[in-house]
């Protein structure tokens, strides 16, 4: 098996990786660190504006050490009153001071207060809230379909099968890096971060119930070690997987893999035919990107249909797969279509969203 020399550390986990954690998308996500600098600026302005009331009426107040307040005093005097220490060193004495202390600064300490044990009480609720909405989402979900890695090609695939039908929430996103999954959760997806090459991994994503696997690691030698472990966890699950070089796709098909995808070889073979034809390049490349043009469709025989040949199809057909057999249009064996099969064919491509869940 030969492998491409990348980088050792392509396609394994980073160190921000290492919990395996599922990210549910959020409707309204903010980042922990934009939380807490929130928190942080009202706590600030609450005390400031404390300063300012206590400095503004500082000859109202009695300090036990000079008998004068100053700037200094005054930030020590709120600092204390907010955080009810209270050392009684200074203290007001003026009506007006004490009548501030009663409608304005034990209002401020109050809001001080909930600041703070705000913060602590969303910490607390936000995780509870996200253990809930994981239970949820682990009951609920059967039948999905899990893809690892969402470069290009896993982002690609993604956008596909969503075209053809497939709503966001059955698809599950397994990549080792955290900033992808972010960027995942913020389009929508749900997100494992980890090393798809481990099982718990896979078992996080629930891999075990899924009906089909889309691997699209950045290496080979990745992609057989996560087909491996996908086919041990599931044995009845699709696993389409992409590899770089033609030669290693026997070894994935070993590994479990139903469909391997060459993308070097595919590239390779378009740029060729482009320069030989650019028009045939360009119907090939208007098959394969999604929505534009001429699309591949996978539909199940019409009743009209059966009994007649391939060529008597109003469609385009260009295979016909009968049990676990793809027949080419021109096959004798296709003959006379029969009311199971099923047909590859050509057709006009449809706007975004209008997509049925029959296409490829």
């Amino acid at each position: 098996m030969k492998l491409p020399s990348q980088d050792a550390t392509a396609g394994r986990a980073d160190p921000a990786a290492s919990g395996h954690r599922v990210q549910l998308p959020r409707a309204s996500a903010r980042a922990p660190l934009q939380q807490v600098a929130r928190r942080l600026l009202m706590a600030l302005m609450v005390l400031v504006a404390t300063v300012l009331i206590v400095y503004l009426d500082r000859d109202g107040y009695h300090d036990n050490s000079d008998e004068k307040v100053d700037f200094l005093d005054a930030v020590y005097y709120a600092t204390v009153t907010l955080s009810t220490t209270g050392y009684g060193d200074i203290v007001p004495y003026s009506d007006s001071a004490r009548l501030l202390n009663i409608l304005l600064i034990t209002p401020l300490r109050v809001l001080f207060l909930i600041i703070l044990v705000g913060t602590t009480l969303e910490v607390l609720t936000e995780r509870t809230r996200e253990q809930w909405r994981e239970t949820r989402w682990r009951t609920n979900l059967r039948d999905h379909t899990v893809i690892v890695g969402f470069g290009t090609k896993g982002r690609s695939a993604a956008l596909t099968l969503i075209a053809k039908g497939l709503s966001r929430d059955r698809l599950v996103i397994v990549d080792p890096s955290q900033k992808v999954i972010d960027a995942a959760n913020a389009e929508g997806y749900v997100g494992v971060v980890g090393d798809a090459t481990r099982s718990d991994v896979l078992l996080r994503a629930e891999a075990q119930r899924a009906r089909q696997v889309v691997i699209a690691a950045q290496r080979d030698d990745t992609a057989v070690l996560v087909t491996l472990t996908a086919r041990q966890l599931n044995r009845g699950a699709k696993i389409v997987a992409a590899v770089r070089e033609e030669e290693n796709a026997p070894l994935l098909r070993q590994s479990g893999a139903d469909a391997v995808i060459t993308s070097a070889s595919a590239a390779g073979r378009l740029l060729g035919l482009s320069m030989l034809s650019p028009s045939a390049g360009t119907v090939m490349e208007d098959l394969i990107q999604q929505g534009s043009g001429l699309d591949l469709v996978e539909r199940p025989v019409v009743k009209a249909e059966v009994g007649r040949s391939v060529r008597e199809t109003d469609d385009l057909v260009v295979s016909v797969l009968r049990g676990h057999r793809l027949l080419g249009y021109d096959d004798p064996k296709a003959g006379p279509l029969q009311a199971t099969d099923r047909l590859i064919t050509i057709v006009r491509a449809k706007p975004p969203g209008t997509e049925g869940s029959n296409g490829l």
